[in-house]
């Protein structure tokens, strides 16, 4: 064996226990995907409906490509900026690692997106993106796609807590508590649910929940904060003060979105 597959072989080999560890007692590691979350940060419309067009001509097939799917694609639902939220489902650590490099190795994406890939220093295609790793939970092993009508909308939240130990436990609420297996009974149907490895807001979980319209979201919220279960769960001494701060976001897909 060369020194350069040699090598290559045992960073995986060194890799394989740490990523079951992370994963948890629970669930084997093969089983559950690991999620990057992006926050690409745009100048304007015009900036924004073309990165859209690059993400779907070159970037989205080329992640297809290296089975990274399905990818989503989102802007906010009320133009509040012109930001994009990309998520990238990975098998596995080893996905998330090599993508990138793959991805520049790819003959077809380098030709495909190279007007966004030589954009000019004056006119970036994009400012910058934030990123964050996600460890998929137990209750919802994978990405789901919950709805593809046209008038489908997703609401983004993040839940901080005020440390390691009141985060784990607010994941606990959601998988063995049963919070996850009533949103599913009250319409509140997950994209994903998501413990943060590695980004900001440290120590959080973030999920995704999707709709066919304002109206089923506004219903099934309704019915989800009225439901018996819940006032029960919600009122366990257990899970008091696990969540310190709620981001809420309403999105809506893209023409790229595959989600």
């Amino acid at each position: 064996m060369k020194r350069r597959e040699f090598l290559a072989a045992s960073c995986l080999a060194a890799a394989a226990p740490l990523q079951q560890m992370v994963a948890g007692a629970d669930m084997p590691a093969a089983a559950k995907q690991y999620l990057e979350l992006r926050n690409y940060e745009l100048a304007d419309a015009e900036h924004q409906k073309a990165f859209d067009e690059f993400l779907a001509r070159a970037a989205i097939p080329a992640w297809n490509r290296l089975a990274i799917e399905p990818v989503g694609v989102f802007q906010m639902a009320e133009n509040e900026n012109h930001n994009l939220w990309v998520l990238l489902p990975h098998s596995s650590l080893e996905s998330v690692s090599s993508a990138p490099g793959r991805m520049l190795a790819d003959p077809q994406f380098l030709q495909d997106g190279s007007a966004a890939l030589n954009d000019s220093k004056d006119n970036p295609v994009f400012k910058r993106y934030e990123s964050a790793l996600l460890l998929v939970f137990d209750q919802c092993p994978k990405v789901e796609i919950p709805t593809k009508k046209d008038t489908r909308i997703f609401q983004l939240r993040i839940y901080e807590s005020r440390n390691a130990v009141m985060a784990k436990r607010k994941i606990e609420m959601f998988n063995q508590g049963g919070e996850i297996a009533l949103f599913r009974t009250t319409g509140l149907h997950p994209v994903f649910f998501g413990e943060s490895l590695i980004g900001g807001k440290m120590p959080n979980l973030t999920y995704m929940l999707g709709f066919d319209g304002p109206e089923p979201q506004k219903a099934a919220w309704d019915t989800f904060i009225n439901h018996p279960e819940w006032k029960k769960i919600s009122t366990d001494p257990y899970y008091q003060d696990t969540v310190s701060n709620i981001t809420n976001l309403v999105l809506r897909p893209t023409a790229a979105s595959q989600i």
